[in-house]
Parts: structure tokens; sequence; C-alpha cells
């Protein structure tokens, strides 16, 4: 149920895109966005960070697309966002106690710094790629193939990703001792 609320916006953008286009999909979005924060808000009291930083980033760049009735701007929100997650993670690295990587897989995974920051740098670059690749879709495909890309590529390349990074974390943590494991049996 949480992913559906998460992807919410995302889906009726897509499913608003389809059947009346550019334009009415962005004020889908924006007013999705809004009802996401204002659920979020009534059901904890608190917005995350990255939530607000979202909503205010459809809002500006939604605003804009509908007030200037160019579909430049929704496009440039997607760049944007990963650019901002990848300063966000770099800043991490050298303010704060902990990379932002580390601050969100604390509790499950146990690495010491070094690997934290080679992760969180690694997840930087992928945000900071995948600004570029959302320019380079933008600038040299259809409107169609853009929204597809936002919805599916986005999520797909980040899914990739995330496994390829469990994979690699997977490798990098400590082997368990066979004795030790048949000590416990």
């Amino acid at each position: 149920m949480q992913l559906l609320f998460d992807f919410f916006p995302l889906i009726v953008f897509f499913v608003a895109y389809k059947f009346a286009g550019i334009f009415v999909a962005t004020g889908v979005i924006i007013a999705a966005v809004l009802l996401q924060t204002a659920i979020q808000w009534l059901r904890h009291r608190k917005v995350s960070t990255m939530a607000l930083v979202s909503a205010a980033l459809v809002l500006v760049f939604g605003g804009l697309t509908l007030w200037i009735h160019d579909e430049a701007f929704i496009k440039w929100k997607v760049t944007v966002v990963n650019w901002l997650f990848a300063a966000g993670f770099l800043i991490s690295q050298v303010v704060g106690e902990r990379p932002m990587i580390q601050r969100l897989l604390d509790a499950s995974v146990t690495l010491e710094r070094p690997l934290w920051l080679k992760l969180n740098t690694m997840w930087a670059l992928f945000f900071l790629a995948l600004g570029f690749i959302n320019l380079y879709v933008m600038y040299n495909f259809s409107t169609d193939t853009w929204a597809k890309f936002k919805v599916f590529g986005v999520l797909g390349l980040t899914v990739v990703f995330a496994l390829a990074q469990g994979a690699w974390l997977t490798s990098k943590l400590p082997k368990e001792d066979p004795a030790d494991a048949d000590s416990a049996s």
C-alpha cells in the first residue's frame, strides 16, 4: 500500500498524459503531489524533506509549464530532482557525521566508513547520470517517448542500479565463519 502511495503522482501523471496530453498531466501531477503531501501531513504530522523538495519542484516546474505553456519545464524537473539528489549525497559526505546512504541503510547494513563513502559516491554519480540521460531523452525523442522514459525508464534504471548495489554490498559484508555457524546449531 505504501508503494502505491509513493508512486501515486507518477501513475496519475502517466494516465492523464495518455488520455489528455502533457499539460493536463502536469496539472494532475501538481494536484496529486499536493494531495500526497497533505495526506502525509495528516497521517504523521510531518512531511519528509525529500517529499517537500519534490513537491516544491513539481509546483515550480509544473507551474511554469502551465503558465508559459512550454513542456520543457516539466521535463527539466526530472533532471533537477536527480541533480539535487546527487548534490545531497555528495554534500552529506562532508557535512554531518554520516553520508546520506548510511543514514538510509544504517539500520540494516553495517559497513566501515570508506565503504559507506564509496557507496554514497556511487549513488551520487548514478543520480548525476540519470539527470543527463533525462536531458538526452528530452531533447532527442518525442514527448511520448520521454513520458514513458520518465515513468518506466527512470524507475527501471533505479531498480537495476539498486540491485547491483545490493550485489556489491553483499560482496563487501563480512563472511560468516563456518565454525561459528556449526556452533550455533
